[in-house]
């Protein structure tokens, strides 16, 4: 696996020794690169916006379960002074 750095070295290198023919072929692969890592940065601020709202249901669910503990002691006592 060849690093974008490395493309852009060979790029140099083209224009050092001014020979140009493999230049069209080394900006096609570092587009492509480019583009890979912005679609890798795309999916990693989509796992961490997941990630978020998931920390967020949790805290919910928690706060819910809490209430329904509650209700379940408030319904206890309610049925044990009825009786």
């Amino acid at each position: 696996m060849r690093y974008l750095c490395e493309v852009l070295d060979e790029m140099r290198n083209c224009y050092k020794t001014y020979n140009f023919s493999p230049i069209l072929s080394l900006i096609e692969e570092a587009q492509m690169m480019g583009n890979r890592m912005e679609s890798a940065l795309g999916e990693r601020k989509t796992y961490f916006a997941w990630h978020d709202d998931a920390k967020e249901a949790r805290t919910q669910l928690e706060e819910l379960e809490k209430e329904i503990k509650k209700l379940q002691k408030q319904k206890e006592q309610l049925e044990g002074d009825s009786e």
